[in-house]
């Protein structure tokens, strides 16, 4: 036991059956437990606005499929569907967010910063201004947009290895290789088409459907449990390359794992519902610090990620009465602050350059 002693606010564990152990920890048991609350409570609250309210405990009974008909109708056909792509989105980005912060041991990386937005975003714009999707869709050239972008930072930063350092610099570069494509799409499409894609690139939930719920859905019941499952080798990387591979850790194929795990869940979250700024930056460093863990927990991240994005989608539509902002604007106020916060850290603690 007094080897065990310096574990404050943490409880070893080991369970016979399944043969598993590790380190239990109160603190951020409980915080997963008050971030799940306050997201239902939040989802269930957007659904309440519209046109025609609904009391919170109706659209509880609705979700249920109990209650009155016309309102279970409202309810699971019109508004469910925006509700549950911001609530999908909001826990992808967060979840990918905390993947390349761990991943590359830096705050400041965000699929949002290192080019991967961008790149879903450049490839779905180019399939709406250019009216050519290949029988992809939106979420299949947001897939392969990421994706492209993804392999081709990894490749650029390879250099006996791939570094964290040097994936975000690379990655900034690409990036604005990806806003200037997208500016120049948008520039040459016809009016419709453009104001189509500024609509998509701001990030919105307005007009959501079930089409785009589905698809994310069946995404992230695949890649949440990879991403998951990978949290033992995610923590290696933290101590740096060489400690992890002494411990045992495939560095190489590992980071690759998480960056195309990170892909997946950015590029189908992107195609849902477009660029969301700044909650794959701001959503895991929140969650960390709530946290007081070493790193951006993964669980918390996700639902943090879904708080900011139900919470804005909230403000965006009630901020300015009788008009719908897009959820991407109010994220994008939330997170600048944040992001110079981090920049601010970063100097005072001498890393920031």
């Amino acid at each position: 036991m007094t080897a065990l002693a310096p574990l404050r606010g943490r409880r070893p564990y080991r369970l016979t059956t399944p043969p598993v152990s590790g380190v239990l920890r109160p603190r951020l048991v409980v915080l997963c437990a008050a971030l799940a609350v306050a997201v239902f409570l939040l989802f269930c609250w957007g659904v309440s606005l519209g046109d025609y309210p609904i009391g919170l405990g109706d659209v509880v009974k609705a979700l249920t499929g109990s209650g009155d008909p016309g309102t279970v109708l409202v309810v699971r056909e019109l508004r469910l569907p925006r509700a549950l792509t911001g609530l999908l989105v909001g826990i992808a980005f967060g979840i990918s967010g905390a993947l390349y912060q761990t991943m590359t041991r830096n705050p400041l990386a965000s699929p949002d910063m290192i080019g991967l937005t961008e790149g879903a975003g450049t490839a779905v714009v180019a399939g709406i201004v250019l009216g050519r999707d290949g029988g992809l869709g939106t979420q299949g050239l947001g897939l392969l947009g990421a994706l492209v972008t993804a392999l081709l930072v990894y490749a650029l930063a390879w250099k006996g290895g791939a570094t964290g350092y040097r994936i975000i610099l690379v990655g900034i570069g690409v990036s604005w290789i990806c806003t200037s494509a997208t500016d120049y799409l948008v520039a040459r499409g016809e009016r419709f088409e453009a104001q189509a894609a500024l609509g998509w690139l701001v990030g919105n939930l307005n007009g959501r459907t079930w089409d785009q719920v589905d698809l994310l859905a069946v995404a992230m019941a695949v890649l949440v449990p990879l991403a998951l499952g990978m949290g033992r080798w995610m923590r290696t990387l933290q101590l740096g390359d060489d400690v992890a591979a002494g411990l045992g850790t495939p560095v190489q194929p590992v980071r690759l794992a998480l960056l195309l795990v990170g892909v997946g869940l950015i590029a189908f979250g992107t195609a849902a519902a477009g660029p969301v700024a700044f909650v794959a930056l701001a959503a895991p460093q929140i969650a960390q610090r709530m946290a007081g863990t070493a790193w951006p927990p993964l669980v918390a991240s996700g639902l943090t990620g879904a708080l900011v994005v139900l919470g804005s989608d909230l403000i965006a539509r009630e901020a300015i009465p009788g008009t719908e902002l897009p959820v991407g604007i109010v994220t994008g106020v939330i997170g600048a602050p944040v992001l110079l916060w981090l920049l601010i850290r970063a100097n005072r603690a001498g890393s920031g350059g």
